[in-house]
């Protein structure tokens, strides 16, 4: 719903917590929860059965005695005017059922205020950097690389609605071992095109898109050396336009090379040794990344003098610090789960919270062609890219399937589905329940003059389920900040599109008695505002006409 009542509610529980001695200020977070059966009120929160344990009594129990302070509280203040009944039911949960005038205000909030009236300071400003898909310039992006850009990219989204400042930010693998393969990728297509017979290692890179290369580096005489920078720099500029055609765009990409030109590698690893994190072994440089938790400590200079991958990755993760952000936000791939804790150990080793860094693991995806599974091979160039989606079923369609599971589940993304014009196709079903409402409000009076609107008269079981669904908006973002994870707006927006087409369905909007039809053309006009807003979250079109 929204964060007002929410407060006042979580505030009442808490004081009837304090009042009957079962619990002290900070020893358990009292969440309000909205109940998945709409018969059980509004908000629903399940403290009773969490305390149930350490106070040995039954959730019931509990529940009754709080649900007595409670209503006695509610009848001393106004919450009188809101709270139609409190109520202990299931298990031992407290349920709290609202009056239809608070809906009816809030309704009438959004159309006067916009999507203004949807957001909620929650981020107080705080300074957030969010770094996703960062894949190596080595070839196209896949659509493990492209699920996290549309992750990441309306991750940020949401928390700059919610008033956080936010920066998205790429970081560009473009130097190292990979780039030396990409090189020698391209040299043995140069000499296939010079005539010689070449065999391919099988870590190099054999994608068309070597021979594409090949023939530039060729007509522009580019020197053997070079050749790794050439390559890496013209899958750059493919990468740029595959991520700008798919709506996303980056604040800053942030190159290791120049990381590593600039001294802070040297100067973070003199930080640590003044800390006494680091030492030397067996000719090695080691982290004491124990100390923090990790399962072993870490080298992070060979005893050939080369890095490994961690050097960099500690000296850019503090760097993120000192330009200021406070909050973290990594997309990673699940082949780097096991890099969390190590990464963790560096900034808690500069002084830094370990949660200041969030983790996003985003599991990957697999794509159906007619029912078909697409086998996938980076090096052999023999996978699915961004732009193949893209060409196939649109930025929109993209977009959406690669949001509407959890970034902890595996995803399967049908092609022959998001190409579909029914309902069988979500982001269709969302964006024509947005299409609709348009058209009705092209034929219809506006929701002017709210003062005096009235709507009471919105009284059937359809009316009420869509303005409590479209005032659900705000928890969802909430949910959406507290998991770092974008799915549940598409759920969200799905389940507002079916409550509206519910409603339509069984209730004409104009042609009724003048008080009736403004009330209704209200109750749209709120829904196409919020169906709007979380489309636009979603960096999805809002369709007019469809």
């Amino acid at each position: 719903m929204t964060n007002d009542i929410t407060k006042e509610l979580i505030d009442l529980v808490g004081a009837a917590l304090r009042h009957l001695g079962y619990l002290k200020d900070g020893q358990e977070a009292i969440l309000m929860d909205l109940p998945t059966d709409k018969r059980f009120g509004d908000f629903t929160t399940n403290i009773a059965l969490k305390l149930s344990k350490e106070l040995k009594q039954q959730p019931r129990v509990i529940a009754s005695r709080l649900v007595e302070f409670i209503q006695k509280e509610i009848a001393k203040t106004g919450l009188k005017e809101l709270v139609t009944k409190v109520k202990v039911e299931g298990a031992g949960f407290i349920n709290f059922y609202l009056k239809e005038d608070y809906f009816y205000e809030k309704l009438r909030k959004i159309i006067a205020v916009g999507k203004e009236a949807l957001k909620a300071d929650l981020g107080g400003t705080r300074k957030v950097l969010i770094e996703f898909v960062s894949a190596n310039p080595t070839g196209s992006l896949s659509v493990a690389h492209a699920r996290q850009a549309a992750v990441g990219d309306c991750l940020a989204s949401i928390l700059d609605f919610l008033n956080f400042q936010v920066s998205r930010e790429y970081y560009l693998n473009d130097e190292g071992n990979q780039i030396n393969i990409l090189g020698k990728s391209v040299q043995l297509r140069l000499k296939e095109l010079q005539g010689e017979t070449t065999e391919f290692p099988e870590n190099y890179y054999q994608g068309d898109y070597i021979k594409d290369i090949a023939q530039e580096a060729q007509a522009k005489g580019i020197k053997e050396e070079d050749l790794g920078d050439f390559a890496s720099g013209y899958i750059l500029k493919i990468i740029k336009q595959e991520l700008d055609d798919f709506g996303v765009k980056f604040d800053c990409w942030y190159s290791q090379k120049a990381l590593a030109k600039s001294g802070k590698v040297e100067k973070a690893f003199e930080q640590l040794k003044q800390k006494e994190f680091l030492y030397e072994q067996d000719g090695a440089l080691w982290f004491k990344s124990t100390v923090f938790g990790d399962d072993k400590d870490r080298v992070i200079i060979k005893s050939d003098g080369s890095q490994t991958y961690l050097a960099p990755d500690i000296a850019y993760h503090q760097d993120k610090f000192d330009r200021g952000y406070s909050w973290l936000i990594n997309l990673w791939g699940p082949d780097h789960h096991g890099y969390i804790n190590r990464i963790k150990a560096s900034i808690e080793a500069f002084g830094h919270n370990k949660d200041d860094l969030s983790v996003v693991i985003v599991q990957l995806a697999t794509i159906f062609r007619y029912g078909q599974e697409v086998q996938m091979s980076t090096r052999r160039g023999q996978y699915i890219t961004l732009r193949e989606v893209l060409d196939e079923v649109g930025k929109d369609a993209a977009r959406f399937f690669f949001l509407m599971r959890r970034t902890s589940s595996h995803l399967d993304f049908d092609l022959e589905v998001a190409k579909k014009q029914s309902a069988e196709n979500p982001v269709y079903y969302v964006q024509y329940a947005h299409a609709r409402i348009c058209s009705i409000l092209r034929s219809s009076p506006p929701a002017a003059g709210m003062e005096g609107l009235d709507l009471s008269v919105l009284k059937e079981k359809e009316e009420l389920g869509l303005i409590k669904k479209m005032l659900e908006f705000e928890a969802v973002l909430n949910i959406c900040l507290v998991t770092c994870d974008p799915y549940m707006l598409t759920v969200y927006l799905q389940e507002l599109s079916e409550s509206f087409h519910k409603f339509y369905d069984l209730h004409r909007v104009l042609g009724q008695s003048d008080v009736l039809t403004c009330a209704r053309v209200a109750l749209i006009t709120g829904t196409k505002i919020v169906l709007s807003c979380g489309l636009e979250l979603l960096g999805i079109a809002q369709p007019e006409k469809m």
